[in-house]
This record gives C-alpha cells, structure tokens and sequence, in this order.
C-alpha cells in the first residue's frame, strides 16, 4: 500500500508539473518553498536561497569561501572602522529603477531593524554615502568580518519599498510571519523576476531580461520552484525526470541517484550543526546543567548519524566544525546511558520529568525521525516527551513563541565564522541587539558573551581562536545544547543540468549562473 501511495502522489506531482519545457526552463523541488519573499524577515537558509534568485548581495562566497564582487565591483580598507564600497554602474532593479548607493544605506537601516539580521549588523554603526555608487561601511571598533558581513547585504529598491498601501500600511513594514507589502511583492536586481506565487504550491521566476550580469554563463530563462515535503516522492520526481533538480537528497537515495543513468548526485561535507535547546524558562529541571549534560549524555548522536542518516554526517560535540577557528579538538560527544542515570538522580530527578518537544519535519534532513529518536532515548532516563512535528512555515512561528520545552534548531554559520554559532544560539537573549535571537533554550552565560564581544574585536587569527574555542568549552561543559551532528549536503540533478558549478558548502544554489543543455 505504502509502495502503492507514493507512486500516485509521484504521479501527481508529474501532472502539476507538466508541459512543454525548453531546454532552458528548469524545474526545480525543495522540501519545502520560501515562507516570504521579504529578504529581512527571517534569517534562514530558504530565505538566503531565494534572496540569491532575486536579489543579489554586494560580494559573494566563491566554492573555496573567498569572497567575489557582486554589487559591489571593488573595496577598500580607509582606516581600523571604515571600508569603503565602490558600487557598479547601471543595475537596475525589476522595477526598472537603477540602484545607487542610497539604496545600500536605506537597506542597511532595514537590516539594522531586523529582529534576525539586526544581531549580525550590531558591531555596525552606519552607512555613508560618498556619492551615487560610493559608500563606507562603518563598524563602531576595528571588526575582522566585514567582509563576511557584507554578503548579508542584497540592496533592496528603496523607491519600490517606500510609501504606502491601498489600505494604508507602510510599505517599508517588516513583519516577522505576517501580512506585508515587502513579504508578498520584490523588486531586486537579481536574475529571476517572481512571476507566480501559490504558497505551498508553486513558485515560478522568470530570467531577469536586464540583468546587469551579462558574463554569467547562466542560461536558464524560467525556474518552475515545487516544493515536495516527502522525500520519496521528491526523489521520484526526479527519476521520472518530472523534475530537473533536487534538495536535499535523503541518505536512503544516494545510491539510487548516485546509479540511475539520467541523474547526478552532487555531495559535499556540511558545517550546518544539527541540535536540540532545552528551555530553561519552561522547565525548572533544566536550569541545573546536570540534568542538561545528562540529556547529553543520554542523546545517542553517533547512533543517529549510523543509523537515522546512514552515515551521511558528522558527530558533533559543539558548534563549530572542524576547520572553524573555535573548533576544539579536545571536546568530544560524550553518549554514556549510566552516566545520565547517574547525573540525573545526583540532581533530584531518578524519577524523571515530562516535558513537550517540537520539530520540523521538513527543514532539515530525516528531522522528523531524529526527533522520534531523541525523544526514545530520553525515556530511558525517565524523561516524558510529547513530540509534534509541523511543517517549517508552521513551526518558525512556534519557535519564536518558544512554544515546548525543547525544540530543534539547525544551523550554518554563513558568515563562516565560529562566533556567529554563539550569536544566535547561546548568547544571552537581548532583543535590543539580536543576540540570542534563535536562543529558544534561554541558556545564558555572560562570560561566554564576553569572549563572543572580544573574538569580534580580535584580528590577529591565533588570538581569536584561543578565545572563541575557550568559548565552545563553557557551553560543552555546561551543556548549553544538545549537538547532534554535522549535516551533509546532497543534491540530484538530470543530465545536462550542470548544478556542480553553482552549489556551495552554504547551500545557497546561485542559480542565475546554471547552465542547462
């Protein structure tokens, strides 16, 4: 029956998805679409993809994590908080208007407003327009990331974004899971146009006819986006060739694609740390770092990347993967059953607790079943889950409400930087900078904040490793999360769709550069 099921629902998405395609219309599945198509609303990797196809940022990360001009045609240091920005001439925005540096300085302020980018832009004091296509970039005190900063920045078109609606509303308004101007209409300069928006459904962007990139060897005119929440019915689109390219690639299917003559499989290492939080303004247990590092040691994360993601990931024990300056090779996964008895019942709890835990069952690789995993090993120290697992466009909300005891959070560090992990995941939550912005466990250690502000003011590489690694011990050791593991990246395309050239460690596919036979 199963078998039975999956092939009809295959079959109904190669009816929606039918007709008549170029060679240069590619359609495309993800697990799931973006949840706006405002760039600021929600710092995530879907909504960094789509900024990708519709907007462009000032610089961009190459394959080898060097950086190239984008908006920005060329830069330079002017002193220790200064960076001046030299902007290229004539792009143009879809809304036909051309982009200056005013435009820079109007998104910047935006950002800055930003609940989940404002955290990134807080060593940042300002925007200063030289002239039409000059700017400095300011920071407040010298700041080894501007640079990684910077390919945050996609200048959004000030004129299209700015004044009012029909019914009054300002169209400037950012707002975090709602109903804005700026999260269902886009005026960028990047290579795709939306054309056709169905939530859940369909997207379909069509090729930017001036686009300012001229030498971009892309040759795709029009991008059919579905998103497929099941992985079976996902990787069978792709096998009966009713799509063109695929995200992610469940471990279960690798080989299949890897073997399937029409298809390539396209792998890669993944620095997206995979993790539980465990909230401490919930549950009173959680409070004392015993009953946390028990649940770490209860969380057998070796036996989910063996058996859940058939190997296709990275133990992890703490944030930052290997190669990241914070990285410490002495920090280990610590997986000991009697080791978590023996922690709970020296806190009080033997006899365990019940608590709530959410996750998404369509943002991260296997998440719904890792979820299921964790919350059995849990009950072997006594600890009650009820579980609930929703789609991301009903979860994210959930996540900010803080709603359940324990909840999944993925995450890249796209500034490729170790204290980014910090920022957003274990600082001490601060509305007013962002800090914490993605803390839903409510963990909070000023001396792991001061390392964090001391790191992003430290240039000297060797000084900054020391301190950010000293960091990722005092969240090890006070089990400020559960690390799970490292996952890895694994996309399917058709013959002729030549993704291997435009995906990246970041999985931000830069689709305006794909070429297509």
């Amino acid at each position: 029956m199963k078998i039975i099921t999956r092939l009809a629902a295959a079959g109904a998405v190669g009816m929606m998805l039918a007709g008549a395609a170029s060679a240069q219309t590619v359609k495309v599945a993800y697990d799931a679409d973006p949840v706006s198509l405002d760039p600021h609303e929600q710092l995530s990797g879907g909504t960094l993809q789509f900024s990708h196809m519709a907007f462009d940022p000032l610089i961009r990360w190459t394959k080898d994590l060097g950086f190239e001009p984008r908006l920005a045609e060329s830069w330079e240091q002017i002193d220790d908080t200064t960076t001046r920005f030299h902007l290229r001439e004539n792009v143009k925005f879809h809304s036909g208007n051309g982009l200056t540096a005013k435009d820079v300085d109007w998104t910047f302020d935006r950002l800055k407003q930003s609940p989940d980018f404002k955290g990134i832009f807080a060593p940042f004091t300002d925007v200063e327009v030289v002239d039409d296509y000059t700017f400095d970039l300011k920071t407040s005190t010298a700041y080894p990331l501007v640079l990684h900063s910077a390919t945050y920045i996609f200048p959004m078109d000030s004129a299209f974004y700015t004044g009012t609606t029909e019914d009054g509303k300002d169209k400037a308004e950012l707002v975090k899971h709602g109903d804005s101007f700026a999260s269902r209409n886009v005026s960028g300069t990047g290579p795709f146009v939306v054309t056709e928006r169905e939530q859940g459904v369909k997207m379909v962007f069509k090729r930017f006819a001036d686009y300012w990139d001229t030498k971009s060897p892309g040759n795709v005119q029009e991008i059919i986006l579905t998103p497929i929440k099941e992985d079976p019915t996902r990787v069978a689109a792709l096998l009966s060739g009713d799509v063109d390219f695929i995200a992610p690639v469940p471990p279960t299917d690798l080989a299949r694609i890897d073997a399937d003559d029409s298809t390539d499989l396209i792998t890669m290492a993944g620095t997206r740390v995979i993790t539980f939080q465990m909230n401490q303004d919930r549950v009173e247990a959680f409070k004392d770092a015993r009953v946390r590092q028990a649940i770490d040691y209860a969380v057998n994360n070796a036996g989910i990347v063996d058996r859940i993601m058939r190997g296709f990931g990275t133990v992890a024990a703490q944030a930052s993967p290997a190669g990241y300056l914070g990285h410490n090779p002495a920090l280990a996964p610590r997986y000991d059953l009697e080791k978590a008895k023996a922690l709970m019942a020296e806190a009080g709890y033997a006899d365990g607790f019940s608590i709530t835990m959410m996750a998404p069952n369509n943002r991260y690789v296997n998440d719904d079943k890792i979820a299921q995993a964790v919350a059995s090993m849990l009950s072997k120290i006594n600890i009650t889950v009820d579980l609930q697992t929703m789609p991301k466009a009903q979860y994210w909300p959930a996540f900010d409400e803080r709603a359940a005891d324990m909840m999944m959070i993925g995450w890249h560090a796209d500034t490729e930087d170790s204290a980014n992990f910090h920022q957003f995941l274990t600082a001490c939550p601060n509305s007013e900078n962002g800090n914490g912005q993605y803390n839903s466990g409510n963990y909070c250690n000023p001396k792991a904040d001061a390392l964090m502000d001391a790191s992003n003011t430290e240039v000297d590489p060797e000084a900054r490793a020391k301190l950010l690694q000293e960091l990722e011990t005092i969240v090890y050791d006070e089990a400020g999360f559960i690390p799970l593991h490292f996952q890895n990246l694994a996309w399917g395309a058709r013959k002729g769709v030549h993704a291997e050239a435009i995906v990246n460690a970041m999985n931000f596919p830069y689709l305006g550069d794909l070429v297509v036979e």
